[in-house]
C-alpha cells in the first residue's frame, strides 16, 4: 500500500537500530488510510550515538511524532521536553509527541496499549496474581504496568534470581512513587516523613520454583522471554503441562511465530492465549491517535472493528501471505474459492484470466485462436510480474490453471505471497467440466482422458510451488475456503 503524499503531507516514523525489518510502516499507514488522514510512515535507521541529533533534526523537520525502539527507548528520555508520568515510571519511552509549543513530549504505549487491548478482552488485572516470565526489557514496564493496575501480587520468574530481585525492587519503588509523586520530595522521600519502605508486590522468584506458586489456583501469565522466538519455535519457558492448568489467561510478547509452544499449551489447558502481534498493533493504535489528537480532543478513535481488520493483515504480511494465490487444474474451485477468501477477509481479489480478458478486450479462447497459447502465457507472465514489482498486497489471487507450469512465473508467484494448490481428481474436474465450450485446452475426442494427461503433467509442478496444499473433492467452496484460512492461522471472525 502506497499513501498519497503531497505538500501537505504530515510525517511520522521510527527511530530504531536496525530498522529495515520493521512492521510499523505497515500499521500506521494502513490507519492513516482508513482515515483519510494526510500522513506517511517511514522508518529512520539512526547510527549509535545520534540519538540526540535524530530528535533535533525530528524537531526542525516538523516531524509529527516518532516510535522508538531498541536500543534507544531510555536514551531518547534526556533530549525530550517533557514526559508522561506513566512513561517515567517505567523508565522507558516508545512514542514521542509533538506539543503545540513545538516541543517533543515522551509516552509508552507498549503498556498502554497492552492494557487496552486486555481491556477489550475483558481481562483486567485488578485483585488478580500475575506471573510474569522472564525480568528481561519487556518483563520490567509488564511489571509496573501490573502493580500500578490493580494487581494484587506480581510473580516475577527468572533463571537467574538476582536479576528478578534486583529488577523487582526497581518496580516496587517505581510503582510506589508513581502513585505518591505529589507526596516525594526531589530524592523519592515522602515529604510528609512518613516511613519510605514501599510495598512488595513485584515478588521474585526462581524460575525452577514455579510449582510454589499452584497455591494461588489461577494465574495471569505474561510470556517476555525469547524462548520460542523463532527458529527456537519448539521451546517454551516451561513446558509441564500441570502449570498451565492454573492459568486463566496468558500472552506471549513473541509475535514471531504467531503461535508459539508457550500459547498452544495454554491453550491445551483450555485457557485463553493471546499473540504478541496484538500487543504491537495496539501500541501502535494508541500511538497513531496521540499524533493525531490534540491532548485532551479524541476526535481519532481506532475502533475495534478497525483493529480487528489491521490485525488480519498483520498476520498476512507475518506469515508472508501479503497475497493468498490460488493454483490448481481448470474446474478446481479457484475462482470461487477465491470469492469466499475474499468477503471472508475482506481483501481484494485478482483472477489473472478475468484480468487479462478485460486489458486485452478478448476472451480467452480468442486470445489463444488468435495469437497462440505462447502469447497468452506471456500475458500472464507480465500480469505476476507487475504484482511483484508493484508490491500489491491483500489481495486472493486466482490463477490460471497452466499460469504456474512456467519456472520464472513459480519464482515470481513465490516472491508475491502464499501459494496454495486446490487439488482435484481428473473424474471431479471432468464432472464440472463436461458441456464447457470455453476451455481451449479439453477440445478432445475425450475430454476425461486429456484431462486426466494434463493433470499428469502438471500435478508435480503445482505440488513443487505450493506451501499448502488442499484436497478439494469432498468440499464445497466454503469449506476450502475456511480450511485455507485454518491451515493458514489467520483471525477472520
Amino acid at each position: 500500500m502506497v499513501n498519497y503524499t503531497d505538500g501537505n503531507t504530515r510525517t511520522c516514523g521510527l527511530l530504531a537500530n536496525p530498522a529495515r525489518h520493521t512492521l510499523s510502516p505497515f500499521i500506521h499507514n494502513n490507519l492513516a488510510q482508513m482515515f483519510g488522514i494526510n500522513m506517511v510512515y517511514v522508518p529512520f535507521e539512526v547510527p549509535s550515538g545520534s540519538i540526540q541529533d535524530a530528535v533535533k533534526g525530528a524537531k526542525a523537520l516538523n516531524i509529527l511524532g516518532l516510535n522508538v525502539t531498541i536500543p534507544y527507548k531510555n536514551e531518547v528520555i534526556p533530549y525530550l521536553d517533557d514526559i508522561d508520568p506513566l512513561a517515567k515510571g517505567i523508565g522507558a519511552v516508545n512514542t514521542i509527541v509533538r506539543m503545540k509549543n513545538g516541543g517533543f513530549k515522551g509516552y509508552n504505549t507498549d503498556m498502554t496499549g497492552l492494557y487496552r487491548f486486555l481491556q477489550e478482552e475483558g481481562v483486567d488485572f485488578q485483585g488478580k496474581t500475575v506471573v510474569i516470565l522472564g525480568a528481561g526489557g519487556v518483563a520490567r514496564p509488564a511489571a509496573f504496568l501490573c502493580g500500578t493496575k490493580g494487581a494484587e501480587k506480581v510473580f516475577l520468574l527468572n533463571r537467574t534470581y538476582d536479576k528478578a530481585e534486583s529488577v523487582a525492587d526497581e518496580v516496587n519503588k517505581a510503582i510506589f512513587e508513581y502513585g505518591n509523586d505529589e507526596k516525594l520530595t526531589a530524592d523519592g522521600i515522602p515529604a510528609n516523613g512518613e516511613d519510605s519502605e514501599y510495598p512488595q508486590i513485584v515478588i521474585p522468584m526462581r524460575l525452577e520454583d514455579y510449582k510454589d506458586l499452584y497455591k494461588e489456583d489461577k494465574f495471569i501469565v505474561l510470556q517476555c522471554t525469547s524462548v520460542g522466538l523463532f527458529p527456537d519455535v519448539n521451546s517454551a519457558v516451561i513446558e509441564d503441562s500441570e502449570f498451565y492448568k492454573h492459568v486463566s489467561v496468558a500472552m506471549d510478547m513473541i509475535y514471531r511465530p504467531i503461535e508459539t509452544k508457550f500459547m498452544k499449551l495454554v491453550k491445551e489447558a483450555g485457557a485463553t492465549a493471546y499473540s504478541g502481534l496484538k500487543m504491537l498493533l495496539y501500541q501502535g493504535i494508541d500511538a497513531f491517535e496521540l499524533w493525531n489528537n490534540e491532548e485532551g480532543d479524541e476526535k481519532i478513535k481506532v475502533s475495534r472493528e478497525q483493529a480487528d481488520e489491521v490485525y488480519r493483515l498483520l498476520e498476512l504480511e507475518i506469515i508472508g501471505a501479503r497475497n493468498i494465490i490460488l493454483e490448481g487444474f481448470m474446474g478446481s474451485g479457484k475462482s470461487t474459492v477465491a470469492e469466499e477468501l475474499a468477503a471472508l477477509l475482506d481483501m481484494e481479489l485478482l483472477d489473472t484470466d478475468k484480468a487479462i480478458e478485460e486489458a486485452e478486450e478478448r476472451t480467452i479462447k480468442e486470445i489463444f485462436e488468435q495469437d497462440g497459447e505462447a502469447s497468452f502465457r506471456d500475458m500472464e507472465t507480465e500480469l505476476i510480474e507487475s504484482v511483484v514489482a508493484e508490491h500489491y498486497r491483500d489481495m486472493v489471487v486466482s490463477l490460471g490453471g497452466g499460469l504456474p507450469l512456467r519456472e520464472k512465473n513459480g519464482e515470481l508467484l513465490k516472491a508475491a505471497g502464499k501459494i496454495v494448490y486446490l487439488r482435484t481428481k481428473a473424474q471431479t474436474v471432468y464432472n464440472r467440466l463436461k458441456g464447457d465450450t470455453t476451455r481451449p485446452l479439453l477440445k478432445s475426442d475425450d475430454p476425461l482422458k486429456r484431462i486426466n494427461d494434463l493433470l499428469g503433467e502438471r500435478s508435480e509442478k503445482y505440488e513443487s510451488i505450493a506451501d499448502i496444499i488442499i484436497d478439494t473433492d469432498e468440499l464445497t467452496p466454503a469449506e476450502i475456503a475456511r480450511e485455507i484460512i485454518n491451515r493458514l492461522g489467520v483471525s477472520f471472525i
